[in-house]
């Protein structure tokens, strides 16, 4: 990979890494910042409904998932971004073979080629 490819991926990682920043600082502000029963609009003193109350606690785990996924994102966009600086970048992990431009172009942050990948998930159950 070219010097000038290895740029426009750099530029694209932190792009990406911005997004994901933004998107979990949005998640994390509606769902921490914000107790069960502002999250619910009900700000009465009477109680929650049982169902009520379980429906906002799946929201907040769903969240609060999401968020911990692209927490995951971010750090494979690091390990690529140090994979440039290293001049590997765009090397599968596992075969040591050249990924191919359009899965990365896909998927910026990827590790393994589509070979090494199918394998991988293939073995997972």
């Amino acid at each position: 990979m070219n010097k000038k490819e290895l740029e426009r991926f750099k530029k694209v990682l932190l792009k990406k890494r911005e997004d994901v920043i933004t998107e979990i600082s949005d998640i994390t502000k509606d769902t921490l910042s914000k107790s069960q029963r502002e999250a619910s609009g009900d700000l009465s003193g009477y109680s929650f409904h049982m169902a009520d109350q379980a429906s906002d606690n799946y929201d907040r785990e769903f969240s609060l998932n999401l968020a911990s996924d692209n927490q995951k994102i971010i750090y494979a966009i690091d390990e690529a971004l140090q994979r440039i600086k290293d001049k590997t970048y765009g090397k599968c992990l596992e075969c040591s073979k050249a990924i191919s431009l359009k899965r990365l172009r896909a998927v910026a942050y990827a590790t393994l080629c589509i070979s090494c990948q199918r394998k991988k998930e293939s073995k997972t159950p």
